[in-house]
């Protein structure tokens, strides 16, 4: 499986921890964002959302990390344009103020509570996947 991690600045150690798990599995990552600093120019905001760009295009699973800003939004809704598979994210539930109606759409998997348990439920749903589509 291909994977892209959509989230903010501030959650920078989860965003790796996710990374390291899904890769440990066998998984790919589709760009890392996290080794980038902070934009200073237009020019470099422009590269890294043209990378960004192309690495939730060419993901099968866009995994965003709540909470998240504003860059972690739109990539949501490339996400969704692109029908690609989402999973949502949060430690705790949110409150309607906390979100959005596009949270809520049934292509979106929402998934609250401690990160071991949902990185396993992504790496069981994956590893389920791949060997169903081995064995035709």
């Amino acid at each position: 499986m291909k994977f892209y991690v959509a989230s903010s600045f501030k959650n920078i150690p989860m965003v790796r921890a996710v990374t390291e798990s899904l890769r440990a599995a066998g998984h790919r990552l589709t760009y890392d964002w996290t080794q980038n600093e902070r934009a200073s120019a237009a020019k470099d905001l422009e590269r890294i959302g043209q990378e960004e760009k192309r690495a939730i295009l060419e993901a099968d699973v866009v995994i965003v990390l709540l909470p998240g800003g504003k860059g972690t939004h739109v990539e949501l809704g490339l996400a969704l344009a692109w029908k690609k598979s989402i999973y949502l994210y949060s430690e705790v539930p949110l409150s309607l103020n906390e979100s959005t109606t596009f949270y809520h759409l049934p292509e979106i998997r929402h998934i609250t509570g401690e990160l071991d348990e949902f990185l396993l439920l992504i790496n069981n749903h994956y590893r389920y996947q791949e060997a169903s589509y081995e064995q035709h």
